[in-house]
């Protein structure tokens, strides 16, 4: 409540502070247990008769110890005009000592203090599973520079450098491996439970024209571990820019994106603070109205400030969704804060994007066809000069299974290959160039829609069609104004999509749809093959953006990606979900969720966690203005502070406890 006059705010709990003393980051704690001591030596004393002059010592020492870090954070936020409830805990604690209550006002200060401590613990365990991510790249790396061996610090990592893993060392680098054959264990990154099996690239030279395109089993992680093998690999990423530095930097923001639910806590929170406050005051003077005296009216009226005080509520969705986020980075998916986390579990349909989401996003060359008087090497060279200029998933499958194809002495990586000039793709359709001063087109057939077909190229359409109908994918090379041949593609279904469908439907995702740019056949037989309900091919980007907004008629909708051209839709949907750590950086930078594993099970686990966060959120909200709604009649009605205190805080220390019951969650919950 910057805006208003008193500036109030309502209580926030420090958890980034984690409080230092002499006794380090369990001062605090130390301390409140120190106040409780010194209270519990009063209650002794006092049993045996002691003169209350002896026991005013035993009180100070109590109050000094409980309302240490109590003072010092009301008194920071006071410099910044800003009253939280540490604040009212003191003033309630001073006017119980100068009511001569010192017992209560001294159990008032240790069960907060203590409230606070064990709660800074409690958050910290979340956060410290958030923190711990930072800590898994290693320090230096063994690194091959100018024919040596030799330790570099990991920021001091140059793209094109060649690190030097040894079984059992921790991965230093993003990059490909280019020597050597392992295991790697990528737990720390993707959730994955056992390791991944890597090996080196075959063509070094085609590999850093496309590392972006690689398949996993030759891309390595930082941060992860390598296991028996030892192993070379080439560096594509800085130290700042690396899966994992991406996955703490997205984590520690995704804290400060507020949910709805949050909203609403605040919302009520700058309503209801000073509503109490006015209450409060007025509670100051009822000595006026009825029979007490001041003093006793200045007792209910601290009693009533206690059991008002907000402090469950404040803290019961921030720990909810620390919690969660925190969980399901350790599972191996990146929630971009408390929204998305919220709002997974309550879409009714999902869109897949097809390529490299319900496939493997690895097709392979399956037809090489030329037309009459045309050599397959012929159109395999001229396909070949183009598509390696393309970042295409499908260029890049089309080039590497044609050099196969090739005679040796035809491989790309000879002087006398040639070279394609000026590309130009035209996104979802195809690319054009030129080739040995002739124009090069390569595409689908939709690509070649404005020519009018002569008599032979209706035969060699009606022939890529047949194709297209088996599931092809299917790509017509044009030399200038006749037609080469085509090349086919296939992809096969992803493993485990077809049961993530079924196991979706079962938990409530009512619709699931296939959105791609391949032709509807294509389309037709992989949706029929993993079990969504249909399937749209044919579509531009701006085809998919459109679908998605059809979709959103029938409630909220997650769009599921990897590509750049997934992008809109991702961003038009209400949650958009990218595939993997290898996704591309727009994908990921779009999406409200990532699942970084490449691992569409991941999204059962991430929508299961989402519905488990969201009933925790709701379970906190009851208990904490439940709490507010007995305890404040209680005290107008004659509840002591003491009482009073006990059940604030142990409600507040209830949320928390709540809450961190999402770091243990699993599908089975």
């Amino acid at each position: 409540m910057a805006n208003e006059t008193t500036n109030l705010q309502p209580h926030r709990h420090s958890h980034d502070c984690g409080h230092s003393g002499i006794f380090g980051e369990r001062t605090e704690l130390i301390f409140a247990i120190l106040s409780g001591a010194f209270l519990g030596s009063s209650w002794i004393f006092a049993f045996f008769s002691t003169p209350s002059e002896y026991l005013l010592p035993v009180y100070i020492l109590s109050y000094i110890f409980g309302g240490y870090y109590t003072l010092i954070e009301s008194f920071s936020k006071l410099k910044l005009q800003q009253f939280e409830i540490d604040f009212l805990m003191l003033v309630a604690a001073i006017g119980a000592a100068v009511l001569g209550n010192w017992a209560e006002g001294a159990l008032l200060l240790f069960l907060f203090s203590l409230s606070h401590a064990l709660e800074h613990m409690a958050m910290g365990k979340a956060r410290n599973a958030i923190e711990s991510l930072a800590s898994l790249a290693p320090d230096v790396a063994l690194v091959r520079r100018n024919q040596q061996e030799i330790q570099v610090l990991i920021a001091e990592l140059e793209i094109g450098d060649t690190v030097i893993v040894k079984p059992n060392e921790r991965v230093a680098a993003d990059g490909f491996v280019t020597k050597g054959q392992t295991s790697i264990d990528q737990s720390p990154i993707t959730g994955e439970s056992l390791p991944v099996e890597k090996s080196p690239v075959n063509d070094l030279q085609w590999a850093k024209d496309h590392e972006s395109h690689l398949p996993f089993e030759n891309r390595v992680f930082a941060g992860t571990i390598n296991q028996q093998g030892a192993i070379e690999i080439r560096v594509t990423r800085l130290a700042t820019e690396t899966a994992l530095a991406r996955v703490v930097v997205m984590v520690n923001e995704a804290e400060n994106q507020q949910s709805e639910t949050q909203r609403f806590a605040q919302r009520f929170e700058r309503v209801f603070v000073p509503v109490v406050l006015i209450f409060v005051t007025a509670l100051l003077f009822a000595w006026v109205l009825i029979s007490e005296t001041a003093a006793e009216s200045f007792y209910r009226a601290m009693a009533v400030l206690v059991a008002a005080s907000p402090c469950a509520l404040a803290i019961s969705t921030p720990s909810a969704v620390l919690s969660g986020v925190a969980r399901a980075a350790r599972g191996g998916v990146l929630i971009k804060g408390g929204g998305p986390l919220e709002e997974l579990g309550l879409i009714k349909s999902i869109a897949f994007d097809k390529t490299g989401t319900l496939t493997e996003g690895k097709p392979s060359v399956t037809d090489v066809v030329p037309v009459d008087g045309v050599s397959e090497t012929e159109l395999l060279i001229t396909a070949v000069s183009v598509e390696r200029l393309s970042d295409h998933p499908l260029a890049a499958a089309l080039v590497r299974d044609s050099i196969d194809r090739l005679p040796a002495e035809m491989h790309p990586s000879s002087p006398s290959f040639p070279t394609a000039e000026n590309l130009v793709s035209k996104t979802g359709q195809g690319v054009t160039a030129t080739l040995n001063k002739k124009f090069i087109s390569i595409g689908k057939s939709s690509f070649f829609s404005s020519i009018t077909p002569s008599k032979d190229d209706q035969a060699f359409f009606d022939s890529v069609a047949e194709l297209e109908r088996q599931g092809r994918t299917v790509m017509a090379v044009k030399q200038d104004e006749r037609f080469l041949g085509f090349i086919g593609l296939m992809d096969k279904p992803r493993v485990g999509a077809k049961e993530t469908i079924t196991k979706l439907r079962s938990i409530g995702i009512e619709s699931m749809s296939m959105l791609s740019g391949d032709n509807q056949n294509v389309a037709n037989a992989i949706a029929h093959s993993v079990g969504v309900n249909q399937a749209f091919g044919d579509l531009m980007p701006a085809d998919k953006v459109e679908k998605i907004k059809r979709l959103q008629h029938d409630g909220p909708v997650g769009m599921v990606g990897d590509g750049v051209n997934d992008a809109p839709a991702m961003a038009t949907a209400d949650i958009g979900i990218a595939m993997g750590a290898a996704g591309s950086d727009v994908a990921l930078e779009t999406a409200d969720i990532a699942l970084m594993s490449d691992d569409l099970e991941k999204l059962p686990f991430a929508i299961g966690l989402s519905k488990m966060t969201k009933n925790i959120i709701i379970q906190n909200l009851w208990i904490s203005l439940g709490m507010i709604g007995c305890l404040v009649p209680a005290t107008l009605f004659g509840l002591q502070i003491g009482p009073a205190v006990i059940l604030h805080e142990g409600s507040t220390f209830v949320v928390v406890l709540n809450a961190l019951r999402l770091l243990g969650f699993n599908e089975k919950n």
